[in-house]
């Protein structure tokens, strides 16, 4: 229990940074026009987005920067930054078949796939953001996991 609660205190400043890259990501998408078509089309507010939006971050930050830390010897390679990356898109597929698939293909908007693609787009490019800030912000924090995970050490003790 006591490693886990580390974990999660050493997952914080890294995991916060991840969420205000995936908001500042998502509130840049949302100033072009297609954006702006997607909110529409899908009848999705302003606003309450962009609260969602750094909600959604901050979760997906955290649980990104726990899992690097967690399993950082298990993720296979040596560069913390792409560590995070990979375990971001492993996110982004979880996301999408939990939540985007249904939404987008079980509502009424025309045409889905469209929207579908759209949306999955906007995703890819906010979880980038938070997958490399994330993993940039372990790495300048905690330079000597990486070194601990050459040398052979545990990162827990």
């Amino acid at each position: 229990m006591n490693r886990s609660l580390e974990i999660w205190r050493k997952a914080l400043v890294p995991g916060i940074g991840g969420g205000v890259a995936f908001w500042t990501t998502n509130f840049a998408i949302s100033r072009t026009p297609i954006a702006a078509e997607y909110r529409a089309a899908l009848s999705i507010s302003y606003f309450p987005m962009l609260v969602e939006s750094l909600l959604a971050g901050l979760i997906i930050g955290f649980c990104v920067s726990y899992f690097l830390l967690r399993f950082f010897d298990k993720i296979p390679t040596k560069n913390q930054i792409l560590k995070s990356v990979i375990l971001s898109f492993i996110a982004l597929i979880v996301v999408t078949i939990l939540i985007e698939v249904p939404v987008r293909f079980l509502t009424n908007t025309h045409p889905a796939l469209r929207y579908f693609l759209i949306g999955g787009m906007f995703n890819v490019l906010r979880i980038l953001a938070l997958g490399i800030v994330t993993g940039y912000l372990n790495k300048r924090l905690y330079p000597l996991v990486h070194l601990k995970s050459l040398d052979g050490l545990n990162l827990h003790s």
